[in-house]
């Protein structure tokens, strides 16, 4: 009898610490390529497994080069007693059902505003509400960030379902997707 269960992805990686900001308590790891290909998608994609012995559910980042990276918050870091500069091994798994993403105060009040907006954002998927909060937020300038939110509103209340021409990967876009820069 066949499995709809995904396939559990085995790797080592090691833990970095990122150069900016200097008293970060986090660290972060870069997936081995042929880890994240076994994922079913080069561009953000929630995971739940084990670092180290400790289990955790996170949402692996796109590199912009094809692979992904992982942001490991202190208290992972604390669990799994581990620290940068060390290798540590994964059991990964992509999640049943991706989570509901943070929605910025700043988007939320914008489709609170607007019900026609409102509703086709809370009839698309979670991904697809992820995929418009990064396409606003990804904005370098406030400005540009305002001018997008009110372009969202606008179209998500005509209908449009997705954030249009948006590179999730970060592989065929200048952006500024990719993991930080290690301090080692």
């Amino acid at each position: 009898m066949a499995s709809n269960a995904p396939a559990v992805v085995r790797f080592e990686a090691r833990l970095r610490r990122p150069l900016q900001p200097k008293s970060a308590s986090w660290a972060f790891l870069v997936l081995p390529q042929a880890a994240s290909a076994r994922l079913p998608t080069r561009s953000q994609v929630t995971v739940e497994g084990t670092f180290a012995t400790a289990p955790f559910q996170a949402t692996l980042e796109p590199d912009g080069q094809g692979s992904h990276w992982l942001k490991v918050d202190k208290a992972l870091l604390e669990a799994a007693g581990v620290q940068a500069g060390d290798t540590v091994a994964l059991e990964i798994a992509p999640v049943a059902r991706e989570p509901e993403p943070k929605v910025p105060p700043d988007l939320r009040a914008a489709l609170s505003a607007q019900p026609a907006a409102k509703a086709t954002w809370d009839d698309i998927t979670p991904i697809a509400r992820r995929d418009w909060i990064q396409w606003v937020t990804s904005g370098k300038k406030a400005e540009t960030r305002v001018k997008r939110i009110a372009t969202a509103c606008d179209k998500l209340a005509s209908g449009q379902r997705r954030a249009c021409c948006f590179d999730r990967s970060g592989m065929y876009s200048r952006g500024r997707l990719g993991p930080p820069e290690a301090a080692d």
